[in-house]
């Protein structure tokens, strides 16, 4: 079983140092979130992670979730850990104290999330998707309805799912075949058959509160004519108790590469009552509240698994023997593999890109919670827009690389990491759902640069460069190596903008066979972005902590010198254009 520690260390370098974006600190809400109380969450976090989530991992994959009789079956263990995890009030860290959560910014509870993913992704997904089942009902649903579910969501006793894709349709969600027929009460019956939902059912919680995406029968076809429904697994009594069985059953449970604790359904729903949520034929908006939201926790999912990957990387690295170096140090017998060039290659690629991605994933929380609370409407529409571009960019790049670091610890472990004893390969397997996840990576891709580049406020991407651009014209001469360095690939990714922005008049089909690399360009540019901004502060906080914030420059000085060229590689491959692929003559 792989082993792991949490990295507090990082986490607070990044709450006390680099919380400066100056909206953020103007929220008067998190005014009393002090680095102490951070420090002090981050730490139980750490425990319960470490010492009674982590072992679940193991657990999960050997003895999946199944279904008996209708019902679906946790795997052992998962009961017991959960009823501790929702004692601890976990669930409820993000939430509004209103309906009993904690109020803890996302610059926090993000820091929970990647833990989260680290030690067990299958058991995260119990409770993941009810806090954006939360944030969706408490964004679009009446007070009745928020009284009358979210205290129980927050609290963990009900849990959350989001149901959108069918046999029929994925991503194409205006195919969708699920009805929806009002009744004299104002409810409605809701008949289809829903896929692929993640802890769809399971013996956990004592409800579970489905958002349910249909047409009502009166309603247009396509997209325009979705809805969203509230449909609770158990209908509750009018004192809010659970109730009677709704008209919703589980099918079946997919039998899938990974994450096998996770029970992922087929949900049947026969005349299920159901509350609408928000206005009728809205359905999408309002859903994608809980969709954005799922993006980026996605993306926290990569670098978590990630973090875990590499840090059993580096372990056996340093006590596997294998080998002579040119420079070898031992005399008699091999070296430890982390002599070998290609090894510390490997284990910085690792390293530089998960430092770099949690460092832009901090930014990104604070711009999150600056759209959502900043008094000024107009701050709060620029944070908005900032946060609709780089959703896409953590999803995919995150998870993508993900998939290359989980992919080099199994050549790092060699013939033991494919073998089921070291439990590398196991996250391999988990990692490779959340590139397809809440839209696969190319879809991602295709709505970067089709819809957020620029959208009714404006060209989005170029106050995005426009700001970093500011951000990274530094005076101190320590840091002008890397911001000269950094300056020409930030020249490319305006260069590729500027194509992507003329193409897409003109030929969208080479826009399209452009998108991923686009955003992997993006992508990079924004991780070295956030290395500047880690870097800044490393050079003028030398001296407080001499051997971390060297550890931190030569870190940098690895993302800059071998990560951040592979921009420049993406964007000589789209320019190239899309004729060789359109035109080929597939037999």
């Amino acid at each position: 079983m792989p082993s792991y520690i949490a990295p507090i260390e990082d986490m607070m370098f990044l709450y006390e140092k680099l919380r400066d974006n100056k909206n953020y600190n103007e929220l008067d809400k998190y005014k009393e979130v002090s680095p102490d109380l951070v420090k002090d969450i981050l730490e139980e976090a750490a425990k319960i992670n470490q010492n009674l989530i982590l072992p679940l991992a193991k657990v999960g994959d050997e003895n999946p979730a199944v279904l008996e009789n209708g019902v679906v079956r946790t795997p052992p263990g998962y009961k017991e850990a959960y009823q501790k995890y929702i004692e601890d009030g976990w669930t409820s860290l993000s939430c509004d104290p209103k309906y009993g959560g904690q109020g803890m910014p996302k610059t926090v509870s993000a820091f929970f999330d990647e833990m989260l993913s680290s030690a067990s992704l299958s058991f995260k997904l119990y409770s993941e998707l009810s806090i954006g089942a939360y944030n969706c009902i408490n964004h679009h649903a009446s007070d009745e309805i928020k009284n009358m579910y979210l205290p129980k969501i927050v609290e963990g006793k009900w849990s959350g799912t989001m149901c959108l894709t069918e046999p029929i349709c994925g991503t194409d969600l205006g195919l969708l075949k699920t009805k929806a027929e009002k009744q004299s009460d104002g409810t409605y019956k809701i008949s289809g058959q829903k896929i692929f939902i993640t802890s769809g059912d399971q013996d956990l919680t004592e409800n579970i509160i489905h958002l349910v995406i249909a047409r009502a029968t009166d309603s247009p076809s396509g997209t325009k004519g979705i809805s969203l429904f509230l449909v609770p697994k158990f209908k509750l009594n009018e004192d809010g108790t659970v109730g009677p069985r709704n008209g919703i059953s589980t099918g079946s449970i997919e039998s899938k590469m990974g994450i096998k604790g996770s029970a992922t359904c087929v949900l049947n729903f026969d005349e299920a009552t159901g509350y609408m949520i928000g206005k009728k034929d809205k359905g999408l908006n309002a859903m994608f509240t809980m969709m954005n939201l799922e993006r980026i926790v996605v993306g926290i999912q990569g670098l978590g698994i990630s973090e875990i990957a590499y840090q059993n990387s580096l372990a056996y690295a340093k006590e596997r023997k294998q080998g002579k170096t040119n420079n070898t140090k031992s005399s008699n017998g091999a070296d430890f593999i982390i002599e070998h060039a290609d090894i510390r290659r490997s284990l910085l690629n690792m390293k530089s890109i998960i430092e770099g991605e949690r460092a832009l994933c901090f930014w990104l929380s604070q711009q999150t919670e600056v759209s959502l609370y900043h008094p000024d409407e107009k701050i709060r529409l620029e944070a908005s827009d900032f946060v609709s571009l780089m959703t896409p960019v953590v999803k995919s790049l995150f998870t993508d690389l993900g998939m290359e670091i989980t992919n080099d610890a199994m050549q790092i472990h060699g013939g033991y990491g494919y073998t089921k004893d070291q439990g590398i390969e196991q996250l391999f397997r988990d990692n490779r759902i959340t590139p397809i996840y809440e839209g696969t990576n190319s879809v991602q891709a295709a709505d970067l640069v089709f819809r957020k580049l620029s959208n009714k406020n404006g060209n989005i991407i170029n106050k995005f460069l426009d700001l970093i651009k500011s951000e990274t014209n530094l005076d101190n001469e320590k840091i002008k190596p890397f911001t000269k360095d950094f300056s020409n690939y930030f020249n490319i990714l305006t260069k590729f903008s500027e194509w992507i922005n003329e193409k897409i008049k003109t030929d969208k089909d080479d826009v399209s066979a452009a998108a991923n690399d686009y955003l992997k360009t993006l992508g990079f540019v924004a991780v070295a972005y956030a290395w500047i901004k880690v870097l800044d502060v490393s050079f003028k906080n030398y001296n407080e902590n001499s051997n971390f914030y060297d550890d931190k420059i030569n870190t940098a000085k690895f993302y800059f010198d071998k990560v951040l060229p592979r921009a420049e590689q993406h964007y000589k491959s789209a320019i190239s254009g899309s004729s060789s692929i359109m035109n080929f003559k597939f037999n």
